[in-house]
């Protein structure tokens, strides 16, 4: 999952970050209102983390903005303690949930995979492609009966090849919803996951196919 953090709070933004990166999900994280909106104008995010609270436009307003533009992604509202007027102007403007500071980082976890799948497109709980099945709820993929266990970052990345299934990947955007936009990523890293990935599903019937210097695709078949 990609998520975008939109967080003025330094210390706080690096907490929800990093627990977010332990659980094998991509973050980009901007500090300013104007940059958020501008982000969300022009990329694209399985789920939005935004302060009420921010320099130059508030969190509100983004919402505001990313509503007039049909732009469907879930967001979470970041209030404090005791403001239900916040809240209530938050969700009015078209926010999907919120969470009140200071908050379990496990809990804001848990209401990211709830909103992450609310979206309009939902996806089946279970997908199977080839002799794979994939299991959103749990978030493993099994190979007959055996749970392949991927670690968090191969996972992610199946997750991404899965969504995209049957169309190309540019490598670019693979390092970006794996790591986050603008994260030093070394040159060959994307190459070594999905090497990695292909020998562990290798006998499922389903391929991770290279269009060289451009990205990939998982076919079946």
């Amino acid at each position: 999952m990609r998520v975008l953090l939109i967080e003025d709070n330094q210390n706080l933004a690096k907490g929800i970050a990093n627990s977010l990166k332990d659980q094998g999900h991509a973050v980009d994280h901007l500090e300013d209102g104007l940059d958020g909106d501008a982000f969300l104008a022009h990329n694209s995010a399985d789920v939005a983390i935004i302060d009420i609270n921010l320099p130059r436009l508030s969190g509100i307003e983004i919402i505001r903005r990313m509503r007039a533009r049909g732009d469907t992604t879930p967001a979470l509202i970041l209030t404090a303690r005791g403001k239900t007027s916040e809240r209530v102007e938050g969700l009015d403007a078209g926010a999907d949930d919120y969470l009140v500071k200071p908050f379990d980082m496990a809990e804001l976890v848990a209401r990211l995979r709830a909103l992450s799948r609310r979206r309009p497109q939902v996806a089946p709980l279970r997908e199977t492609i080839g002799a794979l099945v994939y299991d959103r709820e749990q978030r493993v993929v099994l190979l007959g009966a055996r749970n392949l266990d991927l670690p968090r970052r191969e996972l992610a990345l199946f997750e991404l090849l899965l969504e995209h299934r049957g169309r190309l990947i540019e490598k670019d955007r693979i390092a970006d919803n794996l790591y986050g936009t603008g994260t030093p990523v070394e040159p060959n890293a994307v190459e070594l996951l999905v090497s990695r990935l292909r020998r562990k599903i290798d006998g499922s019937g389903v391929t991770i196919r290279t269009a060289r210097g451009l990205g990939y695709m998982l076919d079946e078949g």
